[in-house]
């Protein structure tokens, strides 16, 4: 049986936006996709504040914590307190490519030294039970992606890696900002296909540029997962379809009264711990995208919901801008 087969869909890890109240609210539209922290350093996690850093709220299992690094102890013991606190999964990052993960010698270059990647999971699957994954490029600058990938891919599973997602670009060191890198280098879907045909027993998922759960259903057709990033966090109503699409749910109307009830007493529960209405509406500004109303909502939680003292009423107001009775029909 293949590995990681109820991991068919997962919301990408996404630096900045990912954290755990984009995650609480992703939850709430999809009980089934697969959802990933932000990427956090191995450092941070062994000295940090491992509560901000790592805490979740139980109800968003399935949830992978995503880690940086290149030093396979400092790995392992950060994957041993992840798996301690709770996650699914742990997941290397060899695809980031900033600056920031660049100077710390983790990230895409590690693409550069598959040998090294494959001793990091090594390092990691013989300290957790849980499964251990990598997400990486097809390549970076001047490699060729062909013997790029496959030896990169060769390396994590001959070391016990149950998954490697491929975001189908390249990604360049040198020249290009980390927000290029997410647009300028083509996708290369097709040499993500390759690789799985090479590696039929073993989890292939694919990221990169996924507008649509049709296009996500396209993709299944070669791969084992699609994994959604920008799109599902700028227009997260489309995460409403993703059970009944891929898990064989049945499809029902989503209730959105209920959705705004669950989400405006998360949000005063984080108040009350002294956080801010926007830490938690800033992940729901897209969710109504293209209906009557979005606009109209989308400056609510965009404008009032960022001020001082902001409370769940602003939520009340967002959502009152749109029609959620037509909203059910329609759905």
């Amino acid at each position: 049986m293949l590995k990681n087969q109820n991991h068919r869909i997962a919301v990408a890890p996404m630096m900045d936006w990912t954290d755990r109240h984009c995650r609480f609210f992703h939850r709430r539209l999809t009980r089934r996709a697969l959802l990933y922290t932000e990427m956090v350093v191995a450092d941070a996690v062994i000295h940090g504040a491992r509560e901000r850093l790592l805490g979740f709220d139980d109800s968003e299992h399935p949830v992978a914590l995503q880690l940086g690094g290149s030093d396979p102890r400092k790995l392992a013991e950060a994957a041993r307190i992840g798996e301690a606190f709770g996650y699914d999964e742990i997941n290397l990052n060899v695809g980031c490519p900033s600056d920031r993960v660049q100077s710390g010698t983790f990230g895409a270059c590690l693409m550069k030294t598959p040998v090294l990647v494959a001793d990091c999971v090594a390092a990691m699957k013989a300290a957790v039970k849980i499964p251990v994954t990598v997400k990486c490029r097809i390549g970076v600058d001047e490699q060729d992606p062909e013997p790029a990938l496959d030896t990169l891919a060769d390396g994590v599973f001959a070391a016990g890696a149950d998954a490697l997602w491929v975001h189908a670009r390249k990604a360049w060191l040198e020249g290009l900002s980390p927000k290029e890198n997410r647009d300028i280098p083509p996708l290369d879907y097709p040499r993500v296909y390759r690789l799985k045909a090479k590696k039929p027993n073993e989890f292939i998922g694919v990221n990169g540029g996924i507008q649509s759960l049709e296009e996500a259903s396209a993709h299944l057709g070669h791969v084992d997962g699609a994994m959604l990033g920008r799109a599902a966090y700028h227009m997260p109503g489309m995460l409403a379809g993703v059970d009944a699409a891929f898990y064989g749910e049945p499809p029902v109307a989503f209730d959105y009264a209920a959705l705004f009830d669950i989400m405006a007493g998360y949000a005063a529960r984080h108040i009350e711990k002294g956080g801010r209405l926007g830490h938690v509406t800033r992940h729901m500004v897209g969710l109504f995208h293209g209906l009557p109303g979005a606009r109209r909502y989308r400056q609510i939680l965009s404008t009032d919901a960022n001020k001082p003292g902001a409370g769940p009423e602003v939520l009340k107001t967002a959502f009152a801008a749109i029609d959620l009775a037509a909203q059910a029909e329609a759905a």
